[in-house]
């Protein structure tokens, strides 16, 4: 009983990792596109860049 119960953890454990993983991977793709976006829209003015830091 004890083996299975332990399976079923490192399952539970690995798909729950998988999704974070997943998550974390369209996270990193909308940066990218707001980063792209800003680079490409920049404004007019006198500052060459469009972020404060």
């Amino acid at each position: 009983m004890v083996p299975l119960l332990l399976v079923l953890l490192l399952i539970l454990l690995l798909f729950g990792v998988g999704f974070a993983v997943k998550i974390l991977w369209w996270v990193a793709i909308v940066c990218l596109v707001v980063w792209l976006v800003g680079f490409v829209a920049r404004p007019r003015g006198g500052s060459r860049r469009w972020y404060r830091w």
